[in-house]
Parts: structure tokens; C-alpha cells; sequence
């Protein structure tokens, strides 16, 4: 993973009040692929795309919130905030069933922690993606309400468990 967010907030990344743009890399313009990579590294990589797209949406949400904006009309970050909700999404689908593949690929061992970790994963990922698709499903999305999404418990879990994950991970990938 790229950027870290610490202690629920972002740290300095450059997020300006209009907010960063979508980045392009291997999840496109039309999101994460369905299954890992043919290698390891286009494994890791898609890791690394999918971890960016969920945390460069947080860290847009954060800036978003702090805007206090009525509604997402009228404004450059307002006409961004969906993009960045539905990569998040994106990047959600299928999370854990991805991670279960890459550590099946790494041939780590003991295999039962990480799949009973990898269920939590899967468990914190869908609630993150319901809390989201919620956000998504309404007519006008304000300040306030992203502020309440950055405040979802599931969200932060989810946050928690990639930092995680792709940390141990990481030693595996070395090896």
C-alpha cells in the first residue's frame, strides 16, 4: 500500500479542498479485475490498486467533510465524491475471496489464521460496501453526510484490516 492513515485521519497527502483526482493505474476506468493476477507481482499489484482506491476515498472523504457542503451540486469536489464512492466499491467486490487466492498463491503456513482472519476481512468489507452503497443510493450527498461514513465503525475496521493484512503479507512477498 501506498499512502497510511493513521489514528482516523489522514496525513499530509496533498488532498486539497477540490480534492485529488481519480487515479488511472491497473483498476482503470472501469475497476478492480475479478480474479489475481497470472503472477505473484500482478497479484501484489492488483493488491496495491485495489488498497489505493479505498484509501485515496477515504482521504477524499475527509477532505470532503470538511468542506460543508449542502449537497454535492456546485461544486469540484461535490461532482467527484461518487466517482470515488464507487471505485471504493469496486474495490470492495470480492475482496476477501482475492486475498484468499493471493495468500493460496504465497503458500503461507499455517493457512488457518489467515483464513479465519480473511473471514473477518470479508465480513468488515461487505458492511464497509453496504455503508457505501447506502451513501450512493441517496439524491444528494452533503459534507455532513460523508462525515458520518468517515465515522462508520465498519469503514475503519475495514481500514484496520488491509493495513493489516498487506503488512504481513508483504514479508511473505519477500520470500
Amino acid at each position: 500500500m501506498g499512502r497510511r492513515l493513521q489514528a482516523g485521519r489522514a496525513r499530509e497527502t496533498g488532498v486539497t479542498a477540490g480534492g485529488p483526482q481519480p487515479r488511472e493505474g491497473a483498476l482503470g476506468a472501469s475497476g478492480v479485475q475479478g480474479t489475481p493476477g497470472t503472477t505473484t507481482e500482478e497479484t501484489s499489484a492488483e493488491l496495491n490498486d485495489r488498497c489505493n482506491a479505498i484509501e485515496e476515498c477515504y482521504e477524499f472523504m475527509l477532505a470532503y467533510a470538511a468542506q460543508g457542503l449542502p449537497s454535492e451540486e456546485g461544486s469540484a469536489s461535490g461532482a467527484q465524491i461518487r466517482e470515488y464512492l464507487r471505485r471504493c466499491d469496486t474495490a470492495l467486490a470480492g475482496l476477501a475471496e482475492f486475498l484468499n487466492g493471493f495468500v493460496e498463491r504465497l503458500n503461507v503456513e499455517p493457512t488457518a489464521p489467515y483464513r479465519d482472519f480473511l473471514s473477518v476481512l470479508d465480513r468488515d468489507s461487505r458492511d464497509a460496501q453496504a455503508t457505501l452503497r447506502l451513501v450512493l443510493a441517496q439524491a444528494s450527498i452533503s459534507s455532513q453526510l460523508i462525515d458520518n461514513l468517515n465515522a462508520s465503525i465498519h469503514l475503519r475496521a475495514l481500514l484496520t484490516d488491509l493495513f493489516l493484512i498487506d503488512e504481513i503479507l508483504k514479508t511473505h512477498r519477500r520470500s
